[in-house]
């Protein structure tokens, strides 16, 4: 990446990115989720808060699918009708209540770890070692159902959107009042091979359309670091993998992150391995930052919500769900 790209990356990062969020809407904007509400309310997809009772689902998460479909108030309620009928036929809030808390916490391998910390406007920071991936950790990846991988990472994001971007919101930030609904994501493909990257390609893409169409616009400034000299015949066979908005949103910062890292997050909150000063490896527990530890200790092992500053299990069934599930 040139000097000037670092410079466009900085600026576009912070021009756009509460851009659509609470806080930040423009009269037309305001004007489609108003009408958005209205919609998915009278289709039974959604009830507003009442004196007795609070709202079906929170206004950041109705927001994340309205900027999916870039203000449009249909095109969202069809995404998002579709989601709950996935989340339905999938029996999503079971199976992530059951989920055995070994399983779950040893899942964790397979996918973007949240560091325990926060970038500069308060998202959370996860990274993605690819690499990491190879080996003994692909075959245990393998040696699971289609089913259960699917619904690991099913899981995760249950957990990123339930407990992780929660408690980024309810600790102090800088965009505060705007409640936090992205992550800020590292990709490292250091020591990855173009034959490590072609197996894994179902994996990766699996998990990119889950997300891409259940959990739209969790995704905010996407560095893809360390990448080596066949990542633009990669980018090629997985661009496609991505909506425009989400591609416009990843920026391939080579082998020096550092500089364009450091103005994106604070030297203390970002790892060492990419130009920072925090002692954290892939693999590594989340490495809480004052504030977080101060709110709850430390990261709950297995499956857990943070609702109204407290951490809470969801309440589980009489018995595990083991849903049959057809991968998409």
């Amino acid at each position: 990446m040139s000097k000037n790209d670092h410079v466009l990356l900085q600026q576009t990062t912070a021009q756009n990115l509460f851009a659509g969020h609470l806080g930040h809407l423009t009269p037309a904007q305001q004007d489609a989720f108003t009408k958005f509400k209205e919609n998915l309310a009278a289709a039974g997809l959604y009830s507003p808060a009442t004196s007795t009772a609070s709202a079906s689902h929170d206004e950041p998460t109705l927001l994340r699918f309205l900027r999916a479909r870039r203000f449009d108030p249909l095109k969202a309620q069809k995404q998002f009708s579709d989601t709950a009928k996935w989340r339905k036929l999938h029996d999503v809030d079971n199976v992530y209540a059951n989920f055995d808390i070994e399983e779950f916490e040893g899942c964790r391998r397979y996918y973007p770890r949240w560091t325990g910390r926060r970038d500069k406007q308060g998202l959370p920071v996860y990274v993605y070692r690819i690499a990491s991936l190879a080996g003994p950790v692909q075959n245990d990846l393998e040696a699971i159902s289609p089913e259960r991988r699917y619904q690991r990472i099913v899981a995760l994001h249950e957990t990123m959107v339930g407990f992780v971007l929660p408690l980024c919101s309810h600790l102090p930030h800088a965009s505060e009042p705007t409640p936090v609904s992205q992550v800020t994501t590292l990709i490292d493909l250091q020591s990855v091979s173009f034959s490590a990257m072609w197996s894994l390609r179902g994996h990766l893409q699996q998990a990119s359309t889950l997300a891409t169409a259940n959990y739209p616009e969790t995704l905010s400034t996407i560095a893809v670091v360390n990448s080596p000299s066949f990542f633009p015949t990669i980018w090629g066979w997985i661009k496609g993998w991505f909506d425009e908005g989400t591609r416009n949103k990843i920026h391939v910062l080579g082998k020096d992150p550092g500089p364009t890292l450091r103005s994106l997050i604070d030297p203390k909150d970002l790892p060492k391995a990419y130009g920072g000063e925090l002692e954290w490896e892939y693999g590594d527990e989340p490495s809480l930052d004052e504030a977080a530890t101060e709110a709850i200790g430390e990261v709950p092992r297995g499956p857990s919500f943070f609702v109204d500053g407290a951490v809470i299990k969801p309440q589980k069934s009489v018995k595990t769900v083991e849903t049959e599930i057809s991968p998409v």
